[in-house]
């Protein structure tokens, strides 16, 4: 991987959207990073939101919250409309969405890294948004580098290690 002219690292809530010369940084557990690239103009965004629906009632003034996945696409089509492009020319990748809890008795169909996986690819899909990867759920964390140049992201994936002495299912 070369090294971009630019990096930003995403916390909690961020969002960026930029040119080829810039690599955009993050870390997820149960929290989702969507990519938008598009191909040709080489730009694109990331996020990293954290629950999908604002848990209070949204009001027309209320500012767009990068934590919350509704509110992404809202800022996602912003930056599309001010680059005169269209949401369907950009290609989709989803990560994140995992498993933070090894518990036996876990409802995993209701946790929140499924929530929120199942939020992002609804609210793309309702757009016609190209998904070319979904890497979400499985238990544990991961890092991501997404190079807006290519449209590469890079990911590592680590299982959650457990407090009581055993790293991976092993003693």
């Amino acid at each position: 991987m070369h090294h971009a002219e630019k990096k930003v690292f995403l916390h909690p809530g961020d969002f960026c959207f930029t040119d080829k010369t810039t690599h955009i940084h993050t870390l997820l557990g149960s929290c989702i990073s969507i990519t938008l690239w598009h191909p040709k103009l080489q730009i694109g965004g990331m996020c990293h939101f954290t629950l999908p629906k604002f848990p209070g009632r949204s009001t027309p003034d209320r500012d767009l919250d990068g934590r919350y996945a509704e509110d992404v696409m809202k800022l996602f089509d912003r930056e599309v409309k001010k680059h005169g492009t269209a949401i369907t020319d950009y290609d989709a990748k989803i990560f994140g969405g995992g498993n933070m809890m090894r518990d036996k008795g876990q409802d995993i169909e209701n946790s929140i890294g499924t929530k929120n996986a199942t939020a992002a690819m609804t609210l793309l899909m309702e757009k016609s948004v190209n998904i070319l990867v979904a890497h979400v759920g499985e238990f544990g964390h991961r890092r991501l580098v997404f190079n807006v140049e290519t449209g590469e992201v890079w990911v590592r994936h680590t299982e959650k290690e457990e407090k009581s002495g055993v790293i991976n299912g092993k003693v």
